[in-house]
């Protein structure tokens, strides 16, 4: 018999969902308002008896037909907030009814559980391969005046620290009534002194770790630009102010998601604080229909009792997977050579067949076609939408480069940006209208390109015939998909009025079923999220995209924060990193061609650089790079990850790859400026087993795993700014205890 994961007591009419780590439990108060219990380590029995004080709390409402002045939805922890109804603080849900009000008020009708775990196919998600790995609780609430239902869906994995949630609404009535909020999931969380850990940037300074105390009043994470965005990441972490990477409490939270998202958090006057977490609600209303129903992005939670690599070891194995599909989901991933930073715009087949030339000798699996093969491309200022071969750019076409590059035992790869267009292009010139624009306004210009309406199905299906001509024709093994600008003008000719409020949610609906329908066409196909950079790094592009680009900054010691911050909340196998030329275009910093490897091994490597301009001591160096990541791309990639020395709390950076059976470790560290009279530092190991005795595979010594993570190693002095090294460890045997 299969151990229920989800209880319901009858008597204390309590829910309580719980593992070996985790439970989470909420209950039905007074009123049917169902309220917040407890989320956080595993409880083996609930008693039920962990009700919410009754207080008299001046100026909080009590509930309609109420004299019961100690009783308030102004208080109450809740699971799913109404609005105007006597909570004041951040609601869950707002719906505008035929007469104007925005009133809502869900209370609780029922429940049921079921297997394994119910999925929308429109959204990306996070699935089960047999439905005894979770199970689900979906509870009913209904606002009688609305006459309208919520579905709150909660699953609980049975051998994760995890579960997933979010919620739906039916518009059970005969009127036609506008969503103009409806979040994926509320928490609210007892009185304690919390800290929120997010992940806000730029382009080219992508998920930089800030950590602040949660403050009174409201506190918001967010995105309005269309995408995920550069500039704030749809994750946050709850923590203890004594949380560390090793020990501690942490709540991670993350969106599954790659439009307008927001993370709100209220510290309330008894320092009880609500989360709420879900579309962003800038900008959004959604016309539901009679009969008719509207779903909501899921958030992953993740409970840690020890620390944050903990909590981020829990992401990337779920997102590893039960998230990322298909044949590459747990392929090694080839290493890449890009011309784009060799030739820009300015290649034929001469260029190309150079690179080629020079790529293949030294190791390297695959060459990838960027920017500039399409339309009359020969500048950024044109023909974005013409996904059709640029005639006189590549002599024999696609079809024959593609046999070259295959013919010098290379994959061959291909870069599209499939959302946008450009004024000058065949596609714009038949159908000015796909363009997002408000009438009698003017178009605001990115890059002097724009975007697509990819929330008319027409257009998402020339974007995708366009797309199959070319890749039916053309032997193209991996599909760099970027998105350089982000959303203006955001309205659609083919909606009326009353629906504009939808275009934002339903371009990203039209983007992941662009999305599936190519990924399932071409299975066999390594696609690559890439939005300028990492600027849609985010769960759901990773359900149908295995990897993304993590930054266009390419500086070695720049990507040391951006992939310690990324490391947070997604897993190595899902992060690229290429090797750039130096001086670096960013930046205009000059690191070693040893660092700049160093750095990028810790992810899915390649190179972006000029391979023809290189010296011969330079491509002994790339070809010794490749060699040793080759021999260890297993471990870097699909390893287990532990942080070790923040960039963000000092001049050294330290971080671990652990085989799962502990016998293969890979340290790496690194140093920023260089210091006259430097102080001598040491660096803990950490997941080793302190039974076995593990050898440094370069110089012979050996040391106890037990020595290794409590003593540690003193750090190599260098001479010279911005330096690295990689020890790698084999266990030998277990150590002889006297």
């Amino acid at each position: 018999m299969v151990e229920k994961l989800i209880i319901f007591d009858e008597t204390t009419q309590s829910f309580h969902l719980k593992n070996n780590d985790i439970s989470y439990i909420l209950a039905i108060e007074e009123g049917k308002i169902l309220s917040h219990v407890y989320f956080g380590k595993s409880v083996k029995n609930y008693t039920g008896y962990f009700k919410y004080p009754r207080l008299d709390r001046g100026f909080s409402g009590n509930l309609p037909g109420s004299l019961d002045r100690e009783y308030s939805k102004d208080t109450l922890p809740q699971e799913f907030s109404g609005n105007n109804t006597g909570d004041y603080r951040v609601p869950a849900v707002i719906v505008k009814s035929e007469n104007g009000a925005r009133t809502t008020d869900f209370r609780y009708v029922d429940y049921k559980i079921v297997a394994g775990k119910p999925a929308d196919e429109n959204l990306p998600h996070a699935y089960v391969l047999a439905d005894d790995e979770s199970q689900t609780l979906i509870i009913t609430l209904a606002d009688e005046t609305l006459n309208a239902e919520i579905e709150l869906s909660y699953t609980i994995y049975r051998d994760r620290p995890v579960i997933a949630r979010h919620s739906r609404i039916i518009n059970r009535s005969e009127a036609i009534f506008n969503i103009e909020k409806l979040a994926s999931m509320q928490m609210d969380l007892p009185k304690q002194d919390l800290e929120v850990i997010s992940l806000p940037g730029a382009h080219v300074r992508e998920r930089q770790i800030e950590r602040q105390s949660v403050a009174h009043g409201v506190t918001q994470f967010e995105s309005r630009r269309g995408s995920s965005s550069h500039f704030m990441n749809p994750f946050i972490a709850l923590v203890d102010s004594h949380t560390t990477e090793f020990q501690g409490d942490a709540i991670g939270l993350q969106l599954v998601y790659s439009g307008n998202h927001q993370f709100t958090l209220e510290r309330d006057y008894q320092d009880q604080t609500r989360v709420v977490i879900g579309i962003n609600e800038y900008n959004f209303d959604w016309q539901l229909q009679p009969q008719k129903a509207f779903e909501t992005p899921e958030v992953l939670m993740v409970y840690s009792s020890n620390g944050l690599n903990a909590m981020s070891d829990t992401f990337a194995k779920l997102l590893r997977e039960r998230v990322a599909r298909g044949q590459h989901q747990y392929s090694q991933r080839p290493i890449v050579i890009n011309n784009w930073e060799a030739t820009y715009f300015e290649f034929d087949e001469k260029k190309i067949q150079t690179i080629l030339d020079s790529a293949a000798p030294l190791g390297v699996e695959m060459f990838v076609l960027d920017d500039g093969w399409f339309g009359h491309r020969d500048d950024d200022n044109s023909s974005l939408g013409d996904w059709f071969e640029y005639a006189n750019k590549l002599k024999g076409g696609l079809h024959d480069l593609a046999n070259r590059v295959h013919n010098n035992k290379m994959q061959f790869g291909l870069w599209f940006e499939p959302e946008m267009i450009s004024e000058d292009s065949d596609l714009y010139r038949q159908h000015p209208d796909y363009v997002l624009q408000v009438p009698n306004r003017g178009k605001t210009p990115s890059r002097n390109q724009f975007v697509l309406d990819f929330s008319r199905e027409e257009i998402v299906d020339n974007v995708y015939d366009q797309m199959v001509k070319i890749l039916d024709k053309v032997d193209v093994d991996y599909i760099k998909w970027d998105m350089n600008r982000n959303m203006t003008e955001i309205y659609s000719a083919a909606y009326p009025a009353a629906q504009q409020g939808e275009i934002s949610h339903r371009y990203i609906l039209g983007l992941y079923n662009l999305m599936n329908r190519l990924t399932t066409r071409y299975p066999e196909i390594l696609f690559e999220g890439c939005s300028g950079g990492g600027g849609r790094f985010d769960a759901g592009i990773l359900y149908y995209m295995p990897q993304s680009w993590t930054s266009d900054n390419t500086d070695a010691f720049a990507r040391l924060k951006i992939q310690y911050g990324t490391s947070l909340a997604f897993p190595i196998s899902s992060m690229t990193a290429h090797v750039s030329a130096a001086p670096n275009h960013q930046t205009g910093r000059s690191t070693s061609l040893k660092m700049r490897g160093d750095v990028a091994m810790a992810g899915v490597f390649g190179y972006e650089l000029n391979l023809t301009e290189m010296t011969d001591d330079e491509k002994v160096t790339v070809t010794e790079q490749i060699k040793f990541y080759k021999a260890h791309r297993q471990l870097l990639q699909y390893g287990d990850f532990t942080r070790l020395k923040s960039p963000y709390e000092g001049n050294f950076t330290a971080w671990q790859f652990t085989s799962e059976d502990k016998n293969d470790v890979m340290l790496f560290r690194y140093a920023g400026l260089a210091e006259a009279q430097p102080e001598f530092t040491t660096t803990q190991l950490a997941n080793l087993d302190p039974e076995k005795k593990y050898e440094d595979v370069a110089t012979g010594d050996v040391f106890g795993g037990d020595e290794l993570m409590n003593i540690g190693l003193y750090d190599t002095l260098q001479k010279g700014d911005f330096t690295s090294e990689v020890t790698v460890f084999k266990a030998i045997a277990p150590c002889t205890r006297i």
